[in-house]
């Protein structure tokens, strides 16, 4: 077919961002000119794909939404073809072709990859790793893996994702040294369970190596650790954590609850008090560690003292980042066969509210902590009254940034010295120390 413009829309997380990345790549690579994530500029592409989330239920509504946006589009003759892919397509393949007659090609989670050799004659394939970041340049999610084992009750993605499956050492650094040589220089490393990085291919837990490999490549500045799981947590990461200048003290470890009660209905393999022994750990042998975690409140059997037990624990713990949902039943999950969902949504939507409202203070205070102190940033943009920086503490797109005020100039991607002169709940205004 002639085609010769594309649109690619990404909806959902940073794992589906690099899959829509390495895409992008493909197109280019066969000569198509492609958008990724277009502003509305009240044009579209002939062909737009789709990259759906099929996690929880905001998420899937919204890539319904954007595939019936689009369809529209083609009923007026818009746009020629809509293809989707995506964890919503893999999750629900069946279903719906029926209900959304209006695309012509659905694809899965992993079998996207046929895409271009479907649309194009004669294709050129391209290494699996290489993508066109949408990132700043300076900065890239690195996918180390695939799936998840752990089949927590409440949770869809190890049926859309399949089985845990880790990337090689060596297949990584390869990606990492590419990147590099793009001018990327922090690396935010994501899977659905960094805990189990390795093991199916090496028989052990190898996050500690594989962290140590990608601190050797030449012009890595900082790694940054996403989606740790607790149970079975690999302890030889913190040494690494602590000693090598290049890993970031961040950990995101998404601990769900803390009610013994909670955590067995939720099968998460993992005690309150072994909790409670994993976060002290992490914090002794990580001095100045920052932790991020997610919470969840209104899971089936969430009783009064359990959410108060949740409340106590939220206000000892004061972690310097966290982010809360209310329970949301997801079909064919463990909870949703055996643990009715009968907390009333009000009750769940004032129990988020109250757990987010004591979080709020305790980031602030968090914040306020770090006024008259001087920490390295990289500079992300310059906005119009600020250049907009994160510290080693800030992952993108959900964490605090710092604001530096236009004294200098100043070029993003680049590193500096700052020192923070005033704390806001979610920004910290600094100030370069020359």
């Amino acid at each position: 077919m002639g085609m010769t413009k594309v649109d690619i829309v990404t909806l959902g997380c940073s794992k589906n961002l690099v899959d829509s990345e390495r895409l992008v790549q493909q197109f280019a690579d066969n000569g198509i000119t492609v958008r990724h994530n277009p502003e509305d500029s009240g044009e579209v592409s002939p062909v737009v794909v789709i990259n759906t989330c099929g996690f929880i239920g905001d998420a899937k509504e919204e890539s319904i939404n954007t595939i019936l946006e689009y369809a529209a589009l083609k009923s007026r003759g818009e746009v020629d073809k809509i293809i989707v892919m995506g964890c919503l397509s893999e999750r629900y393949r069946n279903e719906l072709p029926v209900e959304i007659p209006e695309v012509d090609a659905w694809y899965g989670k992993f079998d996207w990859v046929n895409l271009i050799s479907d649309l194009v004659a004669e294709s050129k394939s391209c290494v699996d790793y290489r993508r066109v970041l949408s990132t700043p340049p300076h900065s890239a999610y690195l996918k180390i893996a695939e799936g998840c084992n752990r089949f927590c009750a409440f949770c869809a993605i190890p049926l859309i994702t399949g089985r845990f499956k880790s990337r090689s050492v060596e297949n990584i650094v390869e990606e990492v040294e590419s990147l590099v040589a793009k001018g990327v220089s922090e690396l935010n490393i994501i899977a659905q369970d960094l805990s189990s990085y390795g093991i199916d291919i090496y028989g052990e837990k190898s996050l500690a190596r594989l962290i140590t490999e990608i601190s050797k490549v030449d012009g890595v500045k900082w790694i940054r650790l996403h989606y740790a799981y607790p149970a079975d947590f690999p302890y030889d990461i913190l040494p690494v954590m602590r000693d090598n200048p290049k890993v970031c003290k961040y950990l995101d470890i998404a601990l769900q609850h803390i009610s013994d009660n909670v955590l067995a209905n939720m099968r998460r393999h993992i005690s309150a008090d072994e909790t409670r022994a994993l976060i002290r750990r992490i914090r002794e042998e990580v001095p100045g560690v920052h932790l991020r975690t997610t919470l969840m409140v209104g899971f089936p059997g969430e009783g009064e003292r359990d959410f108060e037990e949740l409340k106590e624990f939220v206000r000892d713990m004061r972690f310097e980042r966290m982010g809360a949902f209310a329970y949301c039943e997801e079909d064919d999950t463990y909870a949703a066969k055996n643990l009715p969902d009968v907390i009333d949504e009000d009750v769940k939507q004032m129990r988020l509210d109250e757990i987010m409202r004591m979080q709020e203070d305790i980031s602030f205070d968090i914040q306020k902590e770090k006024i008259g102190k001087i920490f390295e940033v990289v500079v992300d943009r310059e906005d119009e009254d600020y250049y907009v920086a994160r510290t080693e503490f800030d992952s993108p797109e959900v964490d605090p940034e710092v604001l530096i005020n236009k004294t200098y100039a100043l070029t993003p991607g680049n590193y500096y010295r700052v020192r923070i002169v005033e704390a806001l709940p979610f920004e910290l205004i600094a100030e370069l120390c020359q």
